[in-house]
């Protein structure tokens, strides 16, 4: 096979395992060493097959990191009274699904005890996880539930994707937001991990309070957005005097 049409060829197999979902948006392609084993080929070869691919937007590279699969277009999540995962990413056409990592009842720490308008030392609910679109993490999250108040809330929690539903089992049919607050920071290696990221990388950490129609706090939630794939989006009529 003539050189010039090597690294095509080597571009092309790459593009269509990208394509089958061999390598999901924000996966690293395997080092540069490790394709010119596979193909039998040198790194020069290898380079211009990436460039290329890079060129088309297939991947990126991170300087000192690697080659990455291009991610999707960031998806609007909007932000406001009612905040609901499943209907932001239905809105944006992809489907939404949860990956649970962690759910245990324990003790609340200073910060939750506050935020829920709790005794120090109160038992809550806490689920940790990843969302995901389309399979695609966009966010990780941890959330916290006054456990007096959603005695039944875990069981539930494991069969139940959506945390609007599992509130509406447990007795609550609507809540809204009180409070958020969003702090730009860098991915730990453990998000990183989570949200298929390179350490270091730029996430959003949004950390807020829901309500009942009653005032009285019902979640406290952590969320970290992977930077470059979510859109947070605010409109006027989201937002309120005070």
């Amino acid at each position: 096979m003539p050189r010039s049409a090597i690294w095509k060829s080597i571009a092309g197999t790459l593009s269509a395992e990208i394509a089958g979902g061999h390598y999901r948006p924000g996966d690293k392609l395997p080092t540069e060493a490790a394709l010119s084993a596979r193909f039998a080929v040198n790194r020069h070869t290898v380079r211009h097959a990436l460039a290329a691919l890079a060129a088309e937007g297939t991947v990126h590279a991170r300087r000192g990191s690697g080659v990455y699969v291009a991610g999707l277009p960031p998806t609007d999540y909007a932000l406001g009274r009612r905040v609901r995962f499943h209907d932001n990413i239905h809105a944006s056409g992809l489907t939404p699904s949860r990956q649970i990592t962690r759910i245990e009842t324990r003790h609340a720490d200073a910060r939750e005890a506050e935020a829920l308008a709790l005794a120090p030392g109160a038992p809550v609910h806490v689920v940790e996880g990843v969302s995901l679109a389309d399979g695609v993490p966009l966010a990780a999250f941890r959330s916290v539930f006054p456990a007096g108040r959603f005695p039944g809330l875990l069981p539930t929690l494991q069969r139940v994707a959506s945390i609007t539903a599992v509130l509406a089992e447990a007795g609550l049919d609507d809540y809204t937001r009180a409070s958020t607050r969003l702090t730009a920071k860098a991915a730990s290696v453990t998000l990183a991990a989570q949200l298929r990221l390179p350490a270091g990388a730029p996430i959003l950490r949004s950390v807020a309070v829901n309500i009942d129609a009653a005032g009285q706090p019902v979640e406290y939630g952590t969320t970290w957005f992977a930077g470059d794939r979510v859109t947070l989006t605010v409109s006027p009529g989201d937002l309120r005097d005070g």
